[in-house]
């Protein structure tokens, strides 16, 4: 598919993002904004060697936030410790007290985890947000692909495995 034929129905997805009201918020200066979703038709190709350092990365984060969550809701050995202040901790509106001592299956707290990633001008992939509420940012590709079939479906279908 051509980048013309890529960026043809841009302004159509984005209007219906619009309609559809897809939003996220920032806080920006300490103030929360909800903005729309921006839909970019040009995908972004990560290239193989790349992909496997940051999926390696992303696996250990999203581990290691699991394991936050698992200790937080047992033995709380991160407050105890000092690492991470109670109030922090108790006082956060993601906090749900009635979880204490309760192990999902597989010790897994988070089955969704949105890792926000931007690259720098210097080359280098940072972290811009961890996201473990539900649906965090999955709902965005899941709607863009279908506002994609609906304003061009059949480009993606005579695309379909390539």
């Amino acid at each position: 598919m051509s980048t013309l034929e890529l960026l043809q129905h841009t302004d159509t997805v984005n209007e219906l993002l619009a309609r559809y009201g897809v939003k996220f918020g920032i806080y920006k200066n300490n103030t929360f904004k909800e903005q729309l979703f921006p839909f970019d038709a040009i995908p972004r190709i990560i290239g193989h060697e790349e992909f496997d350092y940051l999926e390696r990365g992303l696996k250990q984060r999203v581990m290691a936030l699991n394991l936050f969550l698992k200790d937080i809701y047992s033995k709380k050995q991160i407050v105890k410790d000092g690492v991470v202040p109670e109030d922090f901790i108790f006082a956060s509106s993601g906090y749900m007290a009635e979880c204490e001592d309760a192990m999902p299956p597989k010790g897994i707290y988070s089955h969704i985890s949105g890792i926000d990633l931007v690259k720098g001008k210097d080359g280098n992939w940072y972290i811009l947000e961890d996201n473990l509420r539900v649906p965090s940012g999955a709902s965005y590709p899941m709607i863009t692909r279908e506002l994609c079939r609906r304003t061009s479906g059949k480009r993606l279908r005579a695309h379909r495995g390539r």
